[in-house]
């Protein structure tokens, strides 16, 4: 029951994502949509996925767009309504709700997976890799690429918004000289004895 209530939410939040216009509260919904994420992950037992999405997508992601909206404004521009992009994202969901299809049941210990790829994890990883910890054997060493290609993307994303946020240069004020300030003080003088000089 708790799998449903937390999709549901997330439902709830992303369409909230998509109605609003205050980028501050798109940035903090999609803060709560991450955490929710990562505790769905963790009911499903999938502890170091939620250890990942909590740190990336609730933590240093929120805070970088949080930084980033020290740049930009606060409301987004108006978009124009168009049907292509609703086309192609309902299209690809689609799909991928058919490829779901073939998948066996949530636990089902029929599945391929449990047949080979689990036990040989559970029988020889101290063996093979070394750390008493199945998990760690899995990540750092069967998955290596793997989670080599996740690190790889974190950094290149935080390389970019970084590199994004260095771009920006505030404008420096021009402080007047003593000439310019000289002479805006004799233009003052003669403005105010024009108009003395008119008044009846």
């Amino acid at each position: 029951m708790i799998h449903y209530v937390l999709l549901i939410f997330m439902a709830v939040v992303a369409l909230g994502l998509a109605r609003q216009r205050n980028l501050f509260a798109v940035v903090i919904l999609f803060g709560i949509y991450s955490f929710t994420a990562a505790l769905l992950y963790v009911v499903m037992d999938a502890v170091d996925v939620a250890f990942t999405e909590a740190a990336v997508g609730a933590g240093i992601s929120t805070v970088l767009m949080v930084a980033t909206l020290a740049l930009t404004s606060t409301e987004e521009k108006p978009a124009t309504w168009r049907v292509c992009p609703l086309l192609v994202v309902t299209l690809t969901g689609a799909v991928l709700i058919y490829g779901t299809l073939d998948m066996p049941r949530y636990g089902d210990p029929s599945a391929p997976i449990h047949q080979h790829v689990a036990p040989h994890y559970i029988e020889k990883s101290a063996a093979e890799v070394g750390p008493p910890n199945i998990v760690t054997s899995v990540l750092a060493s069967y998955r290596g690429y793997d989670t080599l290609g996740e690190v790889i993307v974190i950094f290149t994303a935080a390389a970019g918004v970084l590199v994004l946020l260095g771009r920006y240069r505030p404008k420096k004020r021009r402080v007047p000289s003593r000439k310019d300030q000289a002479v805006a003080r004799k233009t003052t003088t003669r403005k105010a004895a024009a108009r003395k000089a008119s008044s009846p």
